[in-house]
């Protein structure tokens, strides 16, 4: 049974491996963004809980930050992506200036909850 498990889970594994080869570079791009915006969050989060949280709007306001441009840059892939049929008519340019305004409004507010 364990076998059988860790077969299935190798397969599994280069499927989406072999899926994911397939994916336009643009979508890999923002994918990795992703990432780097998670992981910069996750970092903030280790030095909080190591160091202190002292400024405590600091460290909301670059969590949420970071989580908020992670959710937007989805938002982005969602809607490049040219095998998503919700968005065929929109332009990748619309979605681009979508998600640069978006951003800009997130990090005004960001900025404004520091104080």
């Amino acid at each position: 049974m364990v076998k059988s498990t860790s077969k299935d889970a190798q397969a599994l594994f280069q499927s989406l491996r072999s899926a994911y080869a397939a994916t336009p570079t643009n979508l890999k791009i923002i994918d990795l963004y992703v990432v780097f915006s998670i992981f910069t969050a996750l970092i903030q989060v280790v030095y909080m809980a190591i160091v202190g949280s002292f400024p405590f709007n600091s460290f909301l306001s670059g969590v949420l930050s970071c989580i908020g441009t992670a959710v937007l840059a989805v938002c982005l892939r969602i809607q490049v992506n040219k095998e998503n049929k919700e968005f065929k008519d929109l332009p990748p340019e619309r979605a681009f200036a979508d998600f640069v305004l978006c951003n800009l409004v997130l990090h005004l507010v960001i900025m404004n909850f520091l104080g």
